[in-house]
């Protein structure tokens, strides 16, 4: 059996959620690709959400109704009981999704930014029109990071109960100092694969499971997408059962100690900068195109603001703004690398490549 896929944009996208959750409308397409849709997906799905692959290459996530609904159920029991979301992410993203399925399951309204791009003033002016007693948003490093701010910003942030904070990796820096502030801050992790958000501030909430194989983070339960439409080579390598126990492989590092999650890092190469991903092996590629950047490496870095950027290390003296306009153009303005490190001679190894370990090393000191 099968329904029909269809994509909605604006005011349209919570009622079509609405009949998508219940049953008895399309299943709601969330992304911006410019590739053709299926006409139908199967029955059981009522999202699929688009994003980039580790390569870059897109993926659809197709979610059930029964695992969006109990993110929201866990959600709610771990905030403290259902309340009115502000919507401060793009529909795009499954975190914004979720703000609006959150409160479809809390029969709330939630209240949504001003279109354009995010500002203080207009999360300022979103949260004023709140009326209900327990209030909460969800937002990406970068915006909490640009709130704290301000004084007014922070006034409306404090009237929050609780504020997601997630999408990338959080610095922890920022996390104490929005506490240090007074803020209600969880940093949530989790991707569309999970329904979003189902790990509080390292715990698993609800009856989500998370455990470390070979150094792999693995999470299972009631939120795991069906898998990737149209791609079950790609679904198969991503989730695999045990024991009747259904798994997904995140392909994030990590480790658990005391019962609690840590995120240590990325098994590819790719770094969410800003809530936007960024492939380092791709942006590597384009600039060693580039006159006297045939050595050149992308490495990552940590970022209070952007969470993790990519910075270029040479062995030439190059400028920013010589590449600045390219990499927007093939990769997106997240790509462009932070800053421009000048190394006398590169650091390799035994076999020519380059000693990234080392290159990080020298780039840190």
């Amino acid at each position: 059996m099968t329904r029909a896929l269809r994509q909605f944009g604006g005011e349209q996208m919570l009622d079509a959620l609405r009949h998508a959750l219940g049953g008895d409308g399309p299943a709601v397409f969330a992304g911006e690709s410019s590739s053709p849709l299926p006409e139908s997906v199967p029955t059981r799905v009522a999202l699929v959400v688009e994003s980039s692959g580790s390569t870059g290459t897109p993926k659809r996530v197709a979610l059930s109704s029964d695992a969006l609904l109990a993110s929201a159920a866990a959600s709610d029991t771990a905030l403290g009981g259902p309340g009115q979301w502000l919507l401060a992410l793009p529909t795009t993203y499954i975190a914004g999704i979720n703000v609006l399925v959150r409160s479809l399951s809390a029969e709330t309204a939630p209240v949504e930014l001003a279109p354009g791009h995010f500002s203080a003033d207009a999360f300022i002016a979103a949260a004023g029109v709140m009326d209900h007693p327990q209030r909460y948003t969800s937002l990406v490093p970068a915006q909490l990071s640009r709130l704290i701010e301000t004084d007014a910003a922070l006034g409306a942030l404090r009237r929050f109960d609780r504020i997601l904070v997630g999408g990338q990796a959080t610095p922890l820096p920022l996390i104490a100092a929005a506490l240090e502030l007074g803020l209600n801050v969880t940093r949530t992790y989790g991707s569309s694969e999970t329904s979003g958000g189902c790990v509080y501030d390292g715990v698993p909430i609800g009856a989500t499971r998370a455990r470390v194989v070979d150094g792999q983070i693995e999470l299972s339960g009631a939120v795991l997408a069906e898998g990737y439409l149209g791609d079950p080579e790609r679904t198969d390598r991503a989730f695999h059962s045990e024991q009747g126990q259904r798994w997904y492989r995140t392909g994030d590092q990590g480790e658990i100690v005391d019962g609690v999650l840590s995120v240590t890092g990325r098994l590819d190469d790719v770094i969410i900068s800003g809530g936007l991903k960024v492939s380092l092996g791709a942006l590597e590629r384009l600039v060693r195109d580039l006159p006297g950047l045939g050595d050149a490496v992308i490495v990552r870095e940590t970022s209070e603001r952007w969470g993790e950027v990519p910075v270029l290390v040479a062995t030439v003296d190059y400028r920013i703004d010589d590449l600045k306009a390219l990499v927007t153009e093939r990769l997106g303005r997240a790509a462009v690398p932070a800053r421009v490190v000048r190394l006398d001679s590169m650091p390799l190894l035994s076999s020519g490549k380059p000693d990234r370990v080392a290159v990080r090393a020298a780039i840190a000191e």
